[in-house]
């Protein structure tokens, strides 16, 4: 099984800090509708065989965000305890942010 790393992150922090490398974003208000197949908002990828971890920056968001998740039926489902906080603490990998898009 295959592990899917998601950013719980608003989006200023993550264009402030970067993210795991290789990790999805998905907003925090938009998880629910995201996981739900009969949301038109769903996203495909939550509904795939995988191991879920959410992290935020200090890990109350994204424990959060497991449990809903984990509610909501998708499983295998963690979160990085402490956050990206204590993952950059730990010598975790950092992916920096992408600079923005110029404005024409």
């Amino acid at each position: 099984m295959t592990t899917s790393c998601w950013s719980i992150f608003a989006t200023f922090e993550l264009q402030r800090d970067g993210k795991v490398p290789g990790a999805f974003h998905c907003p925090r208000g938009m998880l629910e509708f995201w996981i739900d197949p009969g949301s038109p908002y769903h996203k495909p990828v939550f509904a795939q065989d995988k191991k879920y971890v959410f992290f935020c920056a200090g890990g109350l968001r994204s424990a959060l965000a497991a449990q809903t998740a984990q509610r909501m039926g998708l499983k295998p489902v963690a979160h990085i305890q402490g956050g990206f906080g204590a993952w950059k603490k730990a010598g975790g990998p950092v992916e920096p942010p992408e600079a923005p898009a110029n404005k024409a």
